[in-house]
């Protein structure tokens, strides 16, 4: 089933909204008319206003079907409020008439449809209302208080009236209702979240446990075998696999939606993996790492793990197997938006510089290179320091994690 769309729910909230607001003030400000033409004895221009605002505001309502442009109704409706609100207010007392609330309502309207509306409507009834002040303390009239005195308090309580059900019968009312459409959309999404999150774990979990199934086929194919060459081939096939189900296990057992790796656990982790695959459980081999809270997506940490496998194994295997004291040197540090800069090292005996990936069989070593290529980087060796010592440059990559071929 398809979703609406993120704003679906919305716009049509808004839509209801000031729909039910233009025709309740339409229908109430007609039969205010009424009741003051005939029942408070007030004539003249006060209920005419009354009526043409209903009229007008009706028809504009109307034609929103033909249009359908909101934005339009809703500044015609406000136009015409202010408008009318301002006469009504005129002549019917100034700054000191009932009806003067109304603009507050026109400003209260601004803000429920958009910040930007509500902020110009309340600058231009700040402005109207100062106006209207001066107006009544100054010496020139043009109006005059058409609402006799007997009618007053009549017309006073009407128009409060007026104003509180519009602002709790009919905003109050639609927007508590938006508001518990709003929670009850927030609590499916939720819901489906929390089902999409249970679903990604159970993925990661699955896949973690079919690579270590591999890893186990793979180890108890390799003590079958007698020749030690084809034996520690399958063994570094391994733990490669082994650095890729790592990935997957950290995924697992985090607590958030993110599919982040934080990247010094798991690099601690698979170096502790190593050194005892290798070495066994006792050992001399220091592991130093100098790595900060980096998160980085799977599709960047499983080269990761792979170039930093490869590396590892070779230095325990080959560069401080005669040592004594061994260290493994691993240092991460962020270099740009999403590039960083990785060192991998260790004081063995290193090799010769005449061995790389074109004169070399080595299927670790050509790994090392390949992968640093697929994390769109660069990777260098320093000839200077003792043991072997890479920099490799790399930036984070989110997209389908491709073949190391490729």
């Amino acid at each position: 089933m398809k979703s609406p769309g993120k704003d679906t729910y919305r716009i049509q909230d808004k839509i209801t909204l000031i729909l039910k607001v233009n025709y309740n003030s339409s229908f109430f400000a007609a039969i205010f008319g009424l009741v003051c033409y005939f029942f408070l004895g007030i004539d003249g221009i006060v209920p005419y206003t009354f009526w043409g605002y209903a009229t007008i505001n009706l028809i504009n309502t109307l034609l929103y079907k033909q249009h359908e442009k909101l934005v339009l109704t809703y500044n015609l409706t406000s136009i015409l409020s202010m408008l009318g609100a301002i006469v009504i207010t005129l002549y019917s007392g100034g700054i000191d008439s009932p009806f003067v609330f109304v603009l507050a309502i026109i400003v209260f309207a601004g803000y429920v449809t958009t910040k930007v509306f509500g902020q110009l409507y309340l600058i231009l009834n700040l402005a109207v209302l100062t106006l209207l002040f001066l107006y009544d303390t100054g010496d020139f009239k043009i109006s005059e208080n058409t609402i006799p005195l007997e009618s007053r308090d009549w017309f006073a309580y009407l128009s409060a009236m007026f104003a509180v059900y519009l602002l709790g019968g009919v905003f109050g009312k639609n927007l508590l209702s938006a508001h518990h459409r709003l929670y009850k959309s927030r609590n499916e999404i939720q819901e489906r979240i929390d089902e999409k999150e249970i679903l990604l774990k159970e993925v990661h979990h699955r896949v973690k446990n079919n690579l270590q199934t591999v890893s186990s086929l793979l180890s108890l194919q390799s003590r079958s075998i007698d020749d030690s060459k084809i034996s520690n081939i399958i063994k570094s096939s391994q733990n490669r696999v082994v650095s890729m189900a790592m990935v997957h296990e950290m995924l697992y057992k985090r607590d958030d939606y993110l599919s982040k790796i934080e990247l010094k656990p798991y690099v601690q982790e698979l170096c502790d993996y190593l050194v005892r695959s290798v070495k066994g459980s006792v050992n001399d081999v220091k592991v130093n790492l100098d790595i900060n809270n980096y998160k980085l997506s799977i599709d960047t940490v499983i080269p990761l793990g792979l170039i930093i496998n490869e590396t590892i194994t070779n230095a325990l295997k080959y560069g401080i197997a005669e040592v004594q004291n061994g260290e493994i040197h691993v240092s991460v540090e962020k270099i740009d938006d999403n590039r960083y800069r990785m060192h991998l090292g260790d004081n063995g005996i290193g090799y010769s510089e005449e061995i790389n990936p074109k004169t070399s069989n080595s299927l670790g070593l050509k790994l090392i290179y390949n992968l640093a290529r697929q994390l769109r980087g660069s990777i260098t060796r320093d000839y200077a320091k003792k043991g072997t010592h890479y920099t490799i440059e790399f930036e984070e990559v989110i997209e389908q994690f491709n073949s190391v071929d490729q």
